[in-house]
């Protein structure tokens, strides 16, 4: 049994994106899944000067030690203005500076959503390099999950959109098989 951390790139107290990684980890039942909100380990706004003068911040070292001790994450990020949110990015900035290569060794399902038909994709595309090139992750699947709220029922807990779902379902397994190997 491999251990999987899964979060959302979002500091949203309504996040759409924490509640699909939320159902993309109630969707694996043959792994231990930890759901964490990345907004439980508050980092101020990175500065080469912040780190000189403070160090690292004890919540930027909790949170390293979570990714650490998993085998693999799911993560799916949201989009601002056609970018990754400055939330996550600032997250990355941290992470990078306290171990460059923090993702080495993990595989990763990324994934996105947002409210309209481009699912966050360019946002999707950004964190994907970032976390291949610059910090040695894995993507073993990657999915944009497109009008969250059209194709999406929370009180069912469920894609609705058939063809969403179906293409969901193979992802997802596609990314447990790989884990395992």
């Amino acid at each position: 049994m491999k251990k999987i951390l899964a979060f959302a790139g979002s500091n949203s107290s309504k996040s759409i994106n924490h509640k699909f990684v939320q159902f993309a980890a109630s969707q694996i039942t043959s792994h231990e899944v930890k759901l964490i909100k990345l907004t439980d380990f508050p980092l101020e706004i990175f500065s080469e000067d912040l780190e000189k003068e403070k160090g690292f911040p004890v919540n930027l070292k909790l949170l390293l030690q979570e990714i650490e001790k998993a085998d693999a994450l799911i993560v799916s990020v949201n989009e601002h203005n056609s970018a990754t949110s400055a939330f996550f990015k600032n997250v990355l900035d941290w992470l990078s500076r306290i171990k460059y290569k923090f993702l080495e060794d993990k595989k990763i399902l990324l994934m996105s959503t947002s409210p309209g038909k481009g699912g966050a994709a360019k946002s999707l595309e950004y964190v994907k390099e970032a976390m291949t090139g610059r910090y040695k992750g894995t993507i073993v699947e990657s999915f944009s999950f497109p009008s969250f709220n059209e194709n999406f029922s929370e009180t069912e807990n469920k894609i609705t959109n058939e063809t969403l779902a179906l293409g969901f379902t193979d992802i997802l397994q596609n990314f447990e098989h790989q884990i395992n190997s």
